[in-house]
């Protein structure tokens, strides 16, 4: 790691542009600095001043008297790249850059950054940003950024790209006492990026799971080997927008990154072992459930209930996060009528019924965990009948520990229920105030073993080679690149498929509607009808993708309509 562990974990820290004024970046940036000052020595770098909070302040960086290991740089862009020349001239290991106005800001702003890449070649120091808030270490009291909100120790690892989701996520955290081992806010990834941050932090003892806020991933390469080389022992959880063109686009004006495809993000999740999620607070519910190294073996979930109405609320939950009701088994269920009363419910869910005690709950949750067709239970309780929250919580913990197979809980309400999650928390069981936050994250859970077992997965040894030639394929990228094209065409996409001895199904390129008539008639009913140019790449956005064709009456209407669409949005 060398540099990047010197950055990360400094002795010796320089803040350019530190400052006295109150409520200014450079300003909070010294106090959270000042908080580490029993383990690092603090230069404020500013030729304004003489001392800056009681420290001897100096011009210039190199007239510090010692070696620096991270250099935090909060002035205006236009100054930095000649500030981060010093710092190479003396040595600096690593550079924060919380400066903003570069590539994200147009043209000038590019050039800047341009300049900062050269010289970060040129002196081999790290550079974290620009563009960013910096870096957050509260094991080791370090605080690089200017957030007011001071996270606890924790064992959570937070990398987020975009600086104002970020600090607010930490402001919330810090609300509900979630701890951190580090808080990184990548901003414009001129340098480190989401590879370079998984690869230290799968290192690192006190990190049991990373959360990543993601826009564009940087280095695909160094992403997935490093995702791939960690997921094994410590999940990650990525939360990825950009699913949509309009929302795409509005990633790359905000950081200038490029979005990219959201199917090829989530084909190379799934093959990376990391699980991605929906919600902000889908993070911390997976990092809480997934480094437990205790997943479930399939889908087939048991729901135990004390009210008809959470149960059946579950049960839609289930099913529109493509999980499964198990089925009960036929022992299952005599079991169960032998001390459930005769109206309880007699299938999935089980409803125990709005009397149920602290006993009636525990033989349940048994019965249905030695289900071999059941491979975890989601509780829910709700503050009614004969069992009291607090008993029932600590019984169910003690079925937990003998990790039989994933049990979540639902304890619905809140003052009455209060007690119960706290002693959830404390033990390490799983809880959430609704089904349907437990049952997402139950199917988290379960996509997140299926992925670890993906990469464990390897391809068939060919018995030939399959190696293409390589010469036309180059061709075809050149062609594209002089055209001054980022995609290819269908044609060109489908030499390399044929290249590579990729299946991929017949298809005919036709110019106008009787060709089209022509060439379904050739493959035989039903077709596809797809637009083909080099203009359009989203081709669903544009009505240019119809399936399911089955006549040639229906494929001529839906020629005529493609038509009429493309030109409404293309005109």
């Amino acid at each position: 790691m060398g540099k990047l562990e010197n950055m990360l974990n400094p002795k010796v820290v320089a803040l350019i542009g530190a400052s006295e004024k109150e409520g200014s970046v450079g300003n909070q940036i010294m106090r959270n600095l000042l908080i580490g000052k029993e383990k690092r020595k603090i230069y404020p770098i500013n030729p304004n001043y003489q001392t800056v909070m009681g420290l001897k302040c100096f011009p210039s960086i190199t007239q510090v008297p010692e070696h620096v290991d991270l250099a935090v740089i909060a002035i205006p862009a236009k100054s930095v790249p000649s500030v981060v020349e010093e710092c190479g001239r003396s040595g600096v290991d690593g550079i924060v850059i919380i400066s903003s106005g570069f590539r994200e800001a147009g043209e000038e702003g590019a050039k800047l950054e341009q300049e900062i890449k050269r010289l970060q070649e040129k002196y081999g120091f790290r550079v974290l940003g620009p563009n960013c808030l910096g870096f957050i270490r509260p094991h080791e009291s370090m605080n690089a950024t200017f957030l007011r909100s001071q996270p606890e120790p924790g064992e959570i690892a937070f990398i987020s790209q975009s600086g104002a989701l970020g600090a607010a996520i930490l402001d919330w955290a810090v609300s509900t006492h979630i701890g951190f081992s580090m808080f990184a806010s990548l901003g414009s990834m001129l340098d480190i990026d989401f590879g370079d941050l998984i690869d230290y932090l799968g290192e690192d003892p006190r990190t049991r799971s990373i959360i990543i806020y993601m826009e564009g991933v940087g280095s695909a390469r160094k992403f997935m080997s490093a995702a791939r080389g960690f997921a094994r022992t410590k999940p990650i959880i990525i939360l990825k927008p950009g699913k949509y063109v309009e929302s795409a686009k509005a990633v790359k004006s905000h950081t200038g990154a490029l979005a990219g495809n959201f199917e090829v993000y989530r084909a190379a999740f799934r093959r990376a072992g990391v699980v991605r999620v929906d919600e902000i607070e889908d993070l911390f519910n997976c990092a809480s459930v997934l480094d437990s190294r205790y997943l479930p073996a399939g889908p087939n979930i048991a729901v135990i209930t004390n009210a008809g109405g959470p149960g059946v609320i579950a049960a839609d939950a289930i099913i529109d996060n493509l999980g499964e009701l198990a089925d009960l088994s036929s022992e299952t269920v005599a079991a169960l009528n032998k001390f459930l009363p005769p109206q309880w419910s007699r299938g999935n869910p089980v409803d125990i019924l709005g009397d149920a005690d602290v006993e009636r709950y525990c033989k349940t949750l048994e019965v249905c965990l030695s289900d071999p067709k059941i491979d975890g239970v989601v509780v829910l309780y709700t503050p009614q009948g004969a069992a009291k929250s607090t008993e029932l919580a600590q019984r169910v913990v003690e079925i937990a520990r003998k990790k039989i197979k994933p049990i979540l809980t639902v304890w619905m309400g809140e003052n009455e229920v209060e007690e119960a999650r706290r002693i959830f928390y404390q033990n390490d069981v799983p809880t959430y105030p609704t089904p349907e936050k437990a049952i997402k994250t139950y199917m988290y859970m379960y996509r997140y073993k299926r992925n670890l077992e993906l990469l464990y997965e390897t391809p068939e040894e060919l018995s030939v080679d399959l190696s293409p030639p390589k010469s036309h394929l180059k061709l075809i990228i050149r062609k594209a690149v002089a055209e001054g094209r980022t995609n290819l065409t269908q044609a060109e996409i489908d030499k390399f498929f044929d290249a590579y001895r990729i299946p991929r199904p017949e298809a005919h390129l036709a110019k106008n509607e009787d060709e089209a008539a022509a060439a379904a008639s050739r493959l035989g009913y039903p077709v596809v009808l797809k637009v083909a140019s080099p203009d359009i790449v989203h081709k669903s956005d544009v009505g240019g993708v119809v399936v399911g064709i089955n006549s040639e009456e229906s494929l001529r209407k839906e020629y005529k309509a493609m038509m009429e669409s493309i030109k409404k949005a293309l005109p």
